[in-house]
């Protein structure tokens, strides 16, 4: 996931990718209910740092509904969650459309101050960055819609070939797969969820392997050419990424903060109704902050 596993394209269908340049959005936060209103004490956590300026926010546009492109506009539930996050804590920012597995790296050099790209809270991540989850999904299987392949757990995928994408944890656990008899599982990885998506169409694949509520928007939107296969698996929480700096965990603690504030006055659920995906909600007492000492 990016793991529950991450449109990245409607242009699947129409066999071809496609490949949009980085897309830079600046954002000053708005009034209304589901952007959020804006909490002084939340407010107050913000590092002296960070106040006055424009945070950068890193996000790779390519994994509806959390994250993709509609027309030259970067949309989802991911971006209205920032959205209303900014609100609240009284800051602007700059929406930038990079691929996935440069995000971690543009934070610690210290390009952006904040990952919202449907990061799967994972160990290993938490030694380069903060996280703040607020969101929890699992890991879930696509295939042709006349395909006869059935996923039941990792061991479906061995002899067979498994399309992801570059940077996410289904890629490190597609390449984690024992099997049994000789066989092995070919995993192709792409750096977009789009050219993945296209693996599959034209059989070069025979799954696709992502977060499940993508997997299912992704199933939705192919016009009949994808099926769902299996369940979800591996179901982890989604974590806001910020830098393991001072600055950095301020930062995290102020949205922490936010997310809670967000919870109970109704903006985060209605945010996840609107866009169908209140399975993934969690409790506020779920939002904690790891990667840290806090």
């Amino acid at each position: 996931m990016k793991p529950i596993t991450r449109l990245r394209s409607v242009f699947v269908v129409a066999g071809a990718a496609s490949l949009l340049a980085a897309t830079t959005m600046t954002v000053t936060a708005g009034a209304s209910t589901t952007s959020g209103v804006y909490n002084a004490k939340d407010a107050a956590l913000v590092p002296a740092a960070y106040k006055g300026t424009t945070l950068q926010v890193a996000t790779d546009a390519s994994y509806p509904p959390d994250e993709y492109l509609k027309g030259s506009a970067i949309v989802g539930f991911d971006l209205d969650l920032m959205k209303a996050l900014a609100t609240t804590l009284g800051v602007k920012y700059k929406e930038n459309n990079v691929t996935f597995d440069t995000i971690i790296g543009g934070i610690q050099a210290g390009k952006y101050q904040i990952g919202n790209s449907s990061f799967t809270d994972e160990k290993s991540r938490e030694k380069t960055v903060n996280f703040v989850d607020y969101f929890q999904a699992g890991e879930g299987v696509y295939v042709k819609y006349n395909s006869k392949f059935v996923f039941k757990n990792l061991q479906s995928f061995c002899g067979h070939t498994v399309a992801v994408e570059s940077g996410t944890s289904e890629l490190t656990d597609a390449q984690a797969v024992k099997c049994a008899g000789g066989k092995k599982v070919k995993v192709l990885s792409f750096a977009t969820q789009n050219t993945a998506n296209l693996a599959v169409s034209s059989g070069q694949a025979q799954f696709g392997f992502l977060d499940s509520q993508v997997a299912g928007y992704v199933v939705s939107i192919s016009g009949g050419a994808f099926k769902l296969t299996g369940k979800p698996i591996n179901v982890f929480p989604y974590g806001i990424a910020t830098p393991k700096s001072a600055n950095g965990l301020g930062l995290a603690k102020a949205i922490q903060a936010a997310f809670k504030t967000m919870v109970a006055n109704g903006t985060y659920g209605a945010i996840l109704k609107h866009w169908g995906v209140t399975g993934g909600a969690i409790p506020a007492s779920k939002m904690v902050l790891n990667g840290a000492k806090s």
